[in-house]
């Protein structure tokens, strides 16, 4: 867990409440992470637009984290987003967006990739169109979240080309399926014994543990059940929920103890 790790996940773990920096730091202790080395994170995240600071002593998200800040935050929400899928594909076109940008060519290969697409042989972007949001609010989500305000969006119910049929494959049904096992089971071992546990074990294993569950939640491509085990990811997302509960107990108490 690195110190600008560290911040962003507590942060993004806050609704809207600032966090003080004596409270970053109590909890940059945990991991062994000096208060100023904690220090110059924050402040090269300030830097990057990443992070501000309200008033003296309190931060919050900046303007280049709060979409995405807010993306990651909905997590318990994520089965709201799908719906049946006809059989129909979501495809991005980005080929006249250039590359030779490389920060802008990785923010938006990352806002697609948080949204489920990958890229096909045929040089676009693709997932199933079992998504809730309609068109328009999906293309100013992925703005939001890093792609370009020029991207094109399709909706495509048919699709008639030699290698249509392989794009299913352009994810892991069993990868993912064992991935939901694993972290379903991780927590639920964790969630046995974190009231055993000294109080800053609990805070530390519980956002260790958290972070890397809610991170596999968002970015999961929300493949509709006839691709992928969608009844084993909307599982792992119960049980994390479950989780949190005792993740943030663990971290009241801990901070109730500075």
């Amino acid at each position: 867990m690195t110190a600008r790790a560290m911040v962003l996940s507590l942060l993004s773990s806050r609704r809207s409440e600032p966090e003080t920096i004596s409270r970053l730091i109590q909890a940059a202790s945990l991991f062994d992470i000096e208060a100023s080395t904690l220090r110059v994170a924050v402040t090269r995240l300030i830097k990057d637009g990443l992070l501000e600071s309200p008033s003296r002593g309190l931060y919050q998200p900046g303007p280049k984290s709060r979409s995405l800040v807010r993306r990651l935050q909905d997590w318990q929400n994520v089965d709201s987003k799908i719906v049946r899928w006809d059989g129909g594909w979501l495809i991005a076109l980005t080929q006249h967006l250039g590359r030779t940008d490389r920060k802008q060519l990785t923010a938006r290969e990352r806002a697609l990739g948080l949204s489920g697409y990958r890229r096909t042989p045929e040089g676009v972007w693709a997932r199933p169109a079992n998504l809730s949001q309609p068109l328009d609010e999906h293309r100013l989500e992925l703005i939001a979240i890093g792609a370009d305000e020029d991207i094109l969006l399709l909706h495509a119910d048919a699709i008639e080309m030699p290698d249509a049929s392989a794009w299913p494959d352009l994810w892991s049904a069993d990868e993912l399926a064992a991935t939901y096992v694993e972290a379903t089971r991780a927590m639920e071992d964790s969630l046995k014994r974190l009231n055993a546990l000294p109080v800053p074990d609990a805070a530390r294993e519980s956002l260790l543990i958290g972070q890397a569950v809610i991170r596999l939640i968002n970015y999961d491509p929300l493949l509709p059940p006839e691709l992928a085990d969608q009844k084993g990811f909307l599982n792992m997302v119960e049980t994390m929920r479950r989780y949190n509960e005792a993740g943030q107990k663990s971290w009241q108490a801990f901070f109730a103890t500075g």
